[in-house]
């Protein structure tokens, strides 16, 4: 199963939520309509959309991910592939590459060979961004099971960080929070759709067993900071 509905209508969507991400982005690296921007899990694209307008960007944001969505945004260029294969087969150089929430599906060798090859494509003041999830207080609404895996996970991301920090002794670690406010109902079908990597191993059973969960421990309305590590490696 993979991993389709990480962005699709949920608050990593709204409006609200992009605005404030590339707010984020610009405090840490100067850009401007020259940048050449590369998103690499990019989903359908709308972070990077958004900036391309607000930059009024020369050259589209290149977007490339294994999976293809209908309704990805017209304002970045996307192609169906590999990272290490783009990357491999690709000459361009970028000014930003974004790898937000994905590299926490490699294996370590995997990752060692990515941001490898990331590197070798920054231009001159070039930057990598590595988003993972809050590993120590996160803030993610969830019911036992979801709680359980998820624990597993974020300690594996807490490997991650030290293996690349280790790695690059000079990468740099930012925080990245957004507050949410949205309906338990809401909530409920982002789990049934499976928005998160954590859910994709679970059957159908298991993710009605824990809808009944959230139903029982969250109020109607659910409030909380979705919060991310940002690990920054200049060229």
């Amino acid at each position: 199963m993979s991993l389709k509905n990480w962005d699709n209508k949920t608050w990593l969507s709204s409006k609200k939520y992009i605005k404030s991400f590339n707010s984020f982005l610009l405090k840490q690296i100067k850009l401007d309509r020259e940048s050449k921007i590369l998103d690499i899990g990019c989903g359908r694209g709308k972070i990077l959309g958004f900036l391309s307008s607000k930059l009024k960007l020369r050259n589209k944001p290149k977007g490339i991910d294994i999976e293809i969505h209908r309704d990805r945004d017209e304002r970045i260029n996307f192609t169906k592939i590999d990272a290490v294969r783009y990357l491999k087969k690709n000459k361009k150089k970028f000014d930003l590459i974004l790898i937000k929430q994905t590299i926490h599906l490699l294996n370590f060798n995997e990752i060692k060979q990515l941001i490898s090859l990331c590197k070798a494509k920054l231009k001159k003041g070039g930057k990598i961004f590595i988003f993972t999830l809050e590993t120590s207080k996160n803030e993610i609404p969830t019911f036992e099971l979801l709680k359980k895996k998820l624990k597993t996970s974020l300690n594996r991301d807490k490997k991650i960080i030290s293996f690349l920090s280790k790695l690059y002794p000079s990468i740099k670690k930012k925080k990245f929070s957004f507050k949410v406010k949205i309906s338990r109902n809401k909530y409920l079908e982002m789990i049934k759709n499976r928005y998160i990597s954590t859910l994709l191993s679970m059957s159908l059973n298991q993710i009605m067993i824990g809808v009944e969960e959230i139903n029982l421990k969250y109020k109607k309305t659910l409030t909380f900071n979705d919060k991310l590590i940002c690990l920054i490696l200049n060229k």
